[in-house]
């Protein structure tokens, strides 16, 4: 079948866009908020058609053609990995064409525009159209003969085509994804104007390499290929492939994506990974108007605190737990992390915006105490701090407060160091002296004519306290603490009013040595989480007469979304076993106990449970009704206690109480005040600050 030389078709070149990158590859490296470099730059649509100039038909059609300037019809768009934008895989090209002369002269775009501008919409009949590979010869693979017609949607056989309903048509067969390049080239046969199609298909995907996948899991990638081993290599599913890998990044707040792409010969895949590792870090302080200043934390207490370290694939999720954590030291106003191009190192440097906040100062405050019922002052107790929050510029802390009430004092010193220096545990260090003054009536009851038995201790002890497992830390800690029972004129007492004993060793107080352990689980912060407390306490026989006894108590908490509302589930319990003193027995019933009872009178026990149910909902802003239902009890363990104080003040050992409450959001935590009836029929108010224990 002659082929006619004096025409032909020309078009621009077609490239596959980057999938989104922002990182320019040059030998492994990238760098930051650049444009990328195309992914197959030397993939081209060469488009060639030798038409027969013996017809007028189709020398008018040729003649009258536009050559076209190359135009991008969709751009690819240029995007931050971590939003969600999918470019179109393929950007189109327009087609040219040119005659060319008897002497293989090729006529200008200038000498006949004119002439193609007129006759743009001209039209050829096509007899038949066919899809061949590059050579002319019919494809070994019938399947992907199907897939090239059926991409077709205007060149049919019988029809009238214009020039660029025949590149239409070439962009859909590379659309299809199967194929890396399409020309389409005109034959005269003796039954009309043939159309053939010559492409050349992909080859069979065979394998796989990967490169600058640091944190991207190869499990992850090879799933995502799994797939496609020995089948052809389409661009539409290697286009979806790629976006998953980048959603994984994404979900993650990752600095990573693909960046490169390459077809191998043996149909191997070479993936290029663009992964932003942290360079440097470091610490900048600002004053609240935004100008530098010179810090008085040192920028090594600052840095250990972040988990992100340099090498490490930069996540803006972590960087905002970093944050998160800078700002619980309790020492920083704002906290801001920006991340920067380091260079053409394709790497980031960080730079910590750190507001202090004032270090030392003086506070005052109020509160309630809930082993006072009745008076004109009933609990409120005022305090006042003097307190250092970053001495040495380590944030290490020291506090000295006062605590006074109409019967409560307390007076404290508690030193922490929340990172002792040289640990790599983020081990803390607490210090602790602390005079009290509390009533014993959770356990002992008020006095006749209305004496007032208060319970002093003094207490100096130091405790550890780690991370150990996320959300899990632990504590342990050696204390020393004297307690014994005073009369209101301040008078050692072994005895209350009904002859039981105030102290366990019978003297006017009672020396022990407390190995404490404590293991503490916290959830998020969310209404649905989730926590739990063990602490056990064990008296260690330092001297002969010092008390010797092992107390364990156990508190959890479980929140469930319901709809609008949260319930809340809480249970509480412990036991002691040894000698102990009186008023060191569990009370129960009160704001944290039963609601709906006065302080501790339920019960005082060895042993004891308290569970709770709770259902909150939002009523206006942040005010929130509440109804819950209360139970506790002793097991039985009232007579127990050294003297049974529950018994000679005929408590019940168990009780219920139920009731409905409102909760108003503050900075101290939610305000609680609450109604509650006890099971036997008589009701009370209730207020407290912050979680119930």
């Amino acid at each position: 079948m002659p082929e006619n030389k004096s025409l032909q078709f020309r078009s621009s070149s077609i490239k596959i866009p980057p999938f989104v990158p922002i990182h320019h590859h040059r030998r492994q490296h990238h760098h930051l908020h650049r444009r990328p470099l195309p992914l197959f730059a030397d993939l081209n649509l060469s488009i060639s058609s030798i038409l027969n100039n013996s017809k007028h038909s189709l020398t008018q059609f040729i003649s009258s053609i536009k050559k076209f300037q190359p135009s991008i019809q969709n751009p690819p768009k240029w995007s931050n990995p971590f939003h969600s934008i999918n470019p179109p895989l393929l950007c189109s090209a327009s087609l040219a064409l040119a005659r060319v002369d008897e002497e293989g002269g090729e006529v200008t775009q200038s000498s006949k525009s004119h002439s193609a501008s007129r006759h743009d919409d001209e039209r050829v009949l096509i007899s038949e159209v066919l899809v061949r590979n590059k050579d002319g010869e019919e494809l070994e693979r019938k399947d992907l003969e199907e897939e090239a017609m059926a991409a077709l949607k205007t060149c049919r056989p019988n029809s009238a085509l214009t020039v660029h309903e025949v590149q239409e048509d070439v962009h859909r067969i590379i659309g299809s994804g199967y194929f890396s390049s399409c020309m389409p080239v005109a034959v005269d046969t003796r039954d009309g104007i043939r159309l053939v199609f010559q492409v050349e298909p992909n080859q069979d995907f065979q394998g796989l390499v990967c490169e600058g996948a640091n944190v991207l899991p190869t499990k992850f990638v090879e799933d995502a290929f799994r797939d496609g081993y020995g089948k052809i290599v389409n661009i539409r599913r290697l286009d979806e492939v790629i976006s998953s890998i980048n959603g994984w990044y994404m979900e993650r707040g990752l600095f990573g994506l693909v960046s490169g792409i390459e077809i191998l010969s043996g149909g191997i895949l070479r993936l290029q990974v663009s992964e932003a590792e942290v360079n440097n870090i470091s610490v900048r302080f600002l004053r609240r108007t935004g100008e530098p200043t010179t810090g008085k934390t040192r920028p090594e207490t600052i840095l250990r605190q972040l988990n992100t370290k340099k090498g490490q694939v930069y996540s803006m999720l972590q960087a905002k737990r970093d944050v998160d954590t800078l700002l619980a030291m309790g020492i920083m106003e704002d906290v801001s992390i920006v991340p920067q191009p380091a260079g053409d190192s394709g790497k980031v440097d960080l730079t910590i915006n750190a507001v202090e906040r004032v270090s030392g100062g003086i506070s005052a405050g109020g509160g309630i105490s809930s082993g006072i019922t009745s008076g004109p002052l009933a609990g409120l107790i005022g305090s006042c701090a003097l307190y250092h929050r970053n001495l040495f510029g380590r944030n290490q802390k020291i506090n000295l407060s006062l605590e006074r009430g109409q019967i409560d004092s307390i007076f404290r010193i508690n030193y922490t160091d929340p990172w002792i220096e040289g640990d790599d545990k983020r081990t803390s260090r607490t210090i602790m002296i602390q005079n009290s003054r509390t009533p014993g009536t959770l356990v002992h009851g008020n006095q006749p004519n209305n004496s007032n038995l208060t319970i002093g201790k003094i207490t100096a002890g130091i405790e550890y306290s780690r991370p150990f497992r996320p959300k899990w830390s632990g504590t342990a800690g050696l204390i020393f603490q004297r307690a014994g029972a005073r009369d209101e004129k301040g008078n050692p007492i072994i005895r209350d009013f009904h002859s039981s004993p105030l102290t366990a060793s019978g003297n006017i107080h009672d020396d022990m040595v407390l190995a404490k352990l404590e293991s503490v689980y916290t959830g998020s912060s969310d209404p649905s989480s989730s926590m739990l407390v063990v602490n056990m306490e064990q008296g260690l026989p330092v001297w002969s007469e010092w008390l010797v006894f092992n107390r364990v108590t156990c508190r959890a908490r479980k929140g469930l979304v319901i709809g609008p509302a949260c319930l809340n589930l809480s249970l509480s319990g412990g036991h002691v076993v040894g000698n102990f003193p009186p008023h060191e027995a569990f009370p129960i019933g009160g704001t944290n106990s039963v609601r709906g009872y006065e302080e501790g009178a339920i019960g005082s026990g060895r042993s004891y449970a308290v569970g709770c149910g709770e259902i909150s909902f939002p009523l206006v802003g942040p005010v929130e009704g509440a109804m819950f239902a209360d139970y506790g009890t002793d097991l039985a363990s009232g007579p127990t206690v050294p003297g049974d104080p529950a018994g000679a003040r005929l408590k019940p050992g168990s009780g219920y109480g139920y009731g409905v409450g409102m909760r108003v959001a503050s900075p101290l935590g939610p305000l609680r005040l609450e109604y509650a009836f006890n099971d036997q029929g008589t009701g009370r108010f209730h207020f407290g600050v912050g979680q119930r224990n």
